[in-house]
């Protein structure tokens, strides 16, 4: 399919999606199918996974659930094991897992700093750990090779006791500018993707009332993207031709500054 014919088929490829039980996670997951991709969805809930997975197939295209905690070793090891029996080689992974726990540096909360990096940094570079040689196989078989890591606007732009999430997803994207420079030379795609105020599960990890109600205001105030918008550029950026790379793309609600 032609560029100028707007999406590139996905027919052939194999993606892998975090955090594919929610929200942009998910919303990826059945673009990526409907695009002609087969598709591994991975995250911790099995019963959220199977049912996208069931909508996936009953629509025509090829899923497998597969669940998985992007912050254990051994359980992306094993899901690995389990994609590649099923699908065989990977050539498209989007790194979405994420968690948002925002509160004051002061109250120290170091179990959430950690679940926070565990999962936004360490659970990314597992995933690519897992994957790496698949991606850069599949580039030196001449065919097209994709890393999307799903980071925020927030690794820019500064929020009051978001210190944490937000340096979570400055390293993410830091990390994925570093590893055009190992990857691009050997072919292989990779796409930072920055969303602004989206509508997603995460709103719901904010367990402060004060916070929460904050957030509530943002999105009254500017409006959110829908996890759908967001999986739309995802799935653009994957089917360019594969000389082209859309490196960083930051998606906001219009009225977001």
């Amino acid at each position: 399919m032609s560029y100028e014919t707007g999406y590139g088929t996905l027919s052939g490829r194999t993606a892998v999606v975090t955090g594919a039980a929610s929200g942009i996670g998910e919303a990826v997951a059945v673009l990526l199918a409907a695009r002609g991709a087969r598709v591994a969805l991975l995250a911790r809930r099995g019963e959220r996974l199977e049912a996208t997975a069931e909508k996936i197939r009953a629509d025509g295209g090829h899923a497998l659930a597969v669940v998985a905690d992007v912050t254990d070793d051994a359980s992306v090891q094993a899901a690995k094991e389990r994609i590649q029996k099923a699908y065989g080689p990977v050539d498209l992974v989007v790194n979405n897992a994420g968690v948002m726990l925002p509160h004051p540096i002061d109250d120290g909360r170091i179990d959430e700093w950690q679940r926070m990096i565990d999962t936004n940094v360490t659970g990314v570079l597992r995933i690519i750990r897992a994957f790496t040689a698949d991606l850069v196989g599949a580039a030196a078989e001449g065919r097209t090779a994709d890393l999307v890591n799903v980071s925020s606007i927030g690794a820019h732009i500064t929020f009051p006791d978001y210190a944490v999430y937000g340096a979570t997803k400055a390293a993410v994207t830091h990390l994925s500018q570093s590893l055009r420079t190992e990857f691009g030379p050997r072919d292989v795609r990779v796409t930072t993707i920055e969303p602004g105020l989206t509508e997603t599960e995460l709103k719901t990890h904010v367990a402060d009332e004060e916070l929460s109600g904050q957030l509530d205001g943002m999105f009254e105030a500017v409006g959110g993207l829908a996890s759908e918008e967001v999986a739309d550029v995802i799935a653009y950026a994957a089917g360019r031709p594969r000389h082209v790379n859309l490196r960083q793309i930051m998606v906001l609600p219009t009225r977001q500054a």
